[in-house]
């Protein structure tokens, strides 16, 4: 699903298991993306152009109740971005979108590797497997990656904690 923190954007893979551990479970997030990655450089124009044009179609779908058309106010609100034109800029900035673009931005970001992603797995291990959480937590963390065992010391750690609140009453207009 996509994410959106404060105006950040994500995609997010909530995945459970009682069968396969989180280290198999984040390698087979990695293959799928290694999967999507072929399946992007293999996709014909045409078909680029008819699943761009299926999500403009989705995005230009009216709200269906009233809930739903508050709903997506008060999430510009609450979230501080106030972007209340959000659909149409969305369908505007589709509408001028290529394949090589989306394929540029997924090298850069998305893909296995790519050289600005940034990745959060957050492993929580069931009584199934605590045999492998006890031999990970004593294995040597991977280069590049941050074992976080305390969250509010990590959290306190970083420069900008707590500079930005956002949500009601918190929003500066």
């Amino acid at each position: 699903m996509q994410r959106n923190d404060s105006g950040i954007c994500g995609v997010q893979f909530i995945i459970q298991s009682t069968v396969k551990g989180p280290a198999h479970i984040d390698s087979r997030v990695e293959a799928f993306l290694k999967m999507f990655e072929n399946k992007l450089y293999e996709m014909t124009n045409d078909e680029f152009k008819s699943n761009v044009n299926a999500l403009i179609d989705t995005k230009l779908e009216k709200h269906k109740n009233l809930r739903e058309e508050s709903r997506f106010y008060w999430r510009e609100i609450t979230d501080g971005t106030l972007k209340f034109d959000r659909r149409e800029a969305e369908v505007a900035a589709l509408k001028k979108l290529t394949q090589q673009e989306l394929i540029e931005f997924f090298n850069e970001n998305v893909k296995v590797g790519a050289t600005r992603k940034k990745t959060l797995s957050v492993r929580v291990h069931g009584n199934q497997h605590l045999a492998e959480y006890h031999s990970q937590k004593s294995e040597a963390v991977q280069p590049n990656s941050i074992q976080i065992n305390d969250i509010f010391s990590f959290r306190r750690s970083q420069p900008l904690y707590g500079s930005f609140r956002g949500g009601i009453g918190h929003v500066k207009l």
